[in-house]
Order: structure tokens, then C-alpha cells, then sequence
């Protein structure tokens, strides 16, 4: 019955060139504890979708569910009409963490290029895309720095330069702002919203910021634990660029909160 469900969503995808990524009945255990519960949703070509829920409720799990790095322990991931057990361009999916994982023996440069070492492309056209990906991020004057002479945006905005190299369709993103201080933040916000709009790329995140939330995404997941389940799928229909101290933005924000 499922694997007739999935072969039907694969067909749509194809059909319809909506949804990037299904996730149907999945479900996960970690030895006696049950993390997901049937959990299945779709992410739309081009959207930011935000996972959103307390700690516990299997947020960062999914993520890694949906990324390839954990197997359910039932039901299926189908990524761009394609299985994920069987899904074979990876390098379409990029993953940013919460720790921006810079190595501080490699300059700013070297770490953005780390992901390109064990391609095909020549040094030149490596050292192309570098360049690309820190001038989107507006980095470009400090390609020769060292991570300890950045600060914590300028070392996510690294970071985030680091998953654009590879030029992916589909980008992850786990709380990767949460160590920010907010005015830093809120540039990070605006960020990832000027290059996702510029790029199309599709992005799924991890956040417990309702605000957060409420500011990047055009729909929410919000998560309930114990087991982690689906409690309710919210548009977000307010139109970008939303400020937080805006009436509408702040009263989304406040409806939200009373769902968490």
C-alpha cells in the first residue's frame, strides 16, 4: 500500500514539478524510544518550509531523515520523484548545521571550497566558484582571512557560502542562526532571503524560534513531541520583506507561540 502511495508521488512530482520532497509515514526509534511518528509531509519547489516545535519534538531528526544521513525506521522519502534510498545526485542537497564547523587551519577560501575538493572541476573552475559563492555572501574582501579573525555573522554568512558553493537545488539548515545575537540575525534573515529569491534554491530548516518562523517561511511545520508528530501545517501568507515589529508579522508571531 505504501510503496503504491510513493510510486503515485513520484508520478505527481513528474507530472507536476511541485514538490521537491514527500516524506510519507515516516517514523524513528532510538532503541526504546520512539522519536517520529508518521510523520508525512511535501516541500514545494522554491519554498522555505520551517520546522518548527520544542526541543524533543524530533525537528533535527527529520532533517537528517530528509538529508539522507538517517534511514527511517518506517515509511519512505521520495526527493525529486526519486527514493531517497536509491536518490543518486546528493550533491543537489546541501546541509548547514547549527555550529558553523569552520576549519581554523583554512582560511576563509579554503574552507568555502572544501566541498568542491573531491569533484571533477579544475582548480581554476574551483577557484571560480569560491569566488562566486563569497561574493553572493558579500565576503569576497575577506577570502584570505582565518576563521578566528571573523565575527559569529561574518562566520555564518562563511558557512552559508560553504553550502551555496556546490550550487544546490535543495538546501538544509539547522538552527543555523540560533547562536546569533537578534540584530545579527535579522541580517542573516534578510540574507538567505535575498539569495534564495535570487537562486530559487528550495529550503527546509530547523528552528524553535517562532519569530524566526514566522519571518522566513512560507509555511510552517509544527511539531509535537513525544513521539514527534505533525500537529499542523500554517501557510504564511504576509508578503516579504516581514519586519518583526510590524503589526501584522507580530500578531502571526503571537497566534503562532499560542500553538507551540
Amino acid at each position: 500500500m505504501k510503496q503504491t502511495a510513493m510510486t503515485m508521488a513520484a508520478r505527481d512530482w513528474q507530472d507536476a514539478a511541485v514538490e521537491i520532497i514527500r516524506a510519507e509515514g515516516v517514523s524513528k526509534h532510538f532503541g526504546k524510544l520512539q522519536v517520529l511518528d508518521d510523520i508525512s509531509l511535501a516541500v514545494r519547489e522554491g519554498e522555505i518550509l520551517a520546522l518548527l516545535g520544542a526541543s524533543g519534538c524530533g525537528k533535527s531528526t527529520l532533517l537528517n531523515i530528509l538529508s539522507g544521513l538517517l534511514t527511517p525506521d518506517a515509511g519512505e522519502v521520495v526527493i525529486q520523484g526519486q527514493s531517497a534510498a536509491r536518490f543518486e545526485h546528493w550533491e543537489k542537497v546541501a546541509y548547514m548545521f547549527q555550529e558553523d564547523r569552520l576549519l581554523p587551519w583554512r582560511s576563509v577560501r579554503q574552507n568555502v571550497g572544501f566541498g568542491l575538493e573531491n569533484t571533477r572541476l579544475s582548480r581554476a573552475e574551483r577557484a571560480e566558484k569560491v569566488d562566486a559563492a563569497l561574493r553572493l555572501v558579500g565576503l569576497h574582501d575577506f577570502r584570505n582571512s582565518w576563521p578566528h579573525q571573523l565575527s559569529g555573522g561574518m562566520r555564518s554568512r562563511v558557512a552559508l557560502a560553504r553550502s551555496l558553493v556546490v550550487e544546490p537545488e535543495i538546501l538544509l539548515m539547522d538552527e543555523p542562526f540560533s547562536k546569533l545575537d537578534p540584530q545579527t540575525r535579522g541580517v542573516m534573515h534578510n540574507e538567505l532571503l535575498r539569495i534564495q529569491q535570487l537562486k530559487g534554491v528550495t529550503v527546509v530548516m530547523v528552528t524553535h524560534d517562532v519569530e524566526e518562523a514566522v519571518v522566513l517561511a512560507d509555511r510552517v511545520v509544527l511539531l509535537k513531541p513525544n513521539p514527534g508528530r505533525i500537529h499542523k501545517i500554517i501557510e504564511m501568507s504576509l508578503p516579504h520583506p516581514r519586519v518583526p515589529t510590524e503589526r501584522a508579522v507580530a500578531e502571526q508571531s503571537r497566534l503562532l507561540r499560542l500553538e507551540v
